[in-house]
């Protein structure tokens, strides 16, 4: 996923101000950008679970069945 920003109204005013030295505005998409909101909370909501946190899990195959666990124990509780 891109990444994207929201530029702030001060920072805006700032580079209008300065005219063409001002640099270009930043390109942002507010899709994208609730896109990235969803993916980031369901991140920090499998999170949750102690054993994503912490990786107790050595091999990757553990470690896809726990957060796979976690995933499908979000999907049941929503």
């Amino acid at each position: 996923m891109r990444h994207t920003i929201p530029e702030t109204k001060h920072q805006r005013a700032n580079r209008q101000r300065r005219g063409s030295t001002g640099g270009r505005p930043t390109g942002f998409d507010k899709t994208t950008y609730k896109r990235r909101n969803e993916v980031e909370r369901t991140i920090n909501a499998l999170k949750n679970s102690r054993a994503v946190a912490t990786r107790y899990g050595k091999r990757a195959y553990i470690f896809d069945g726990t957060v796979t666990v976690a995933a499908i124990r979000l999907w049941l509780r929503s």
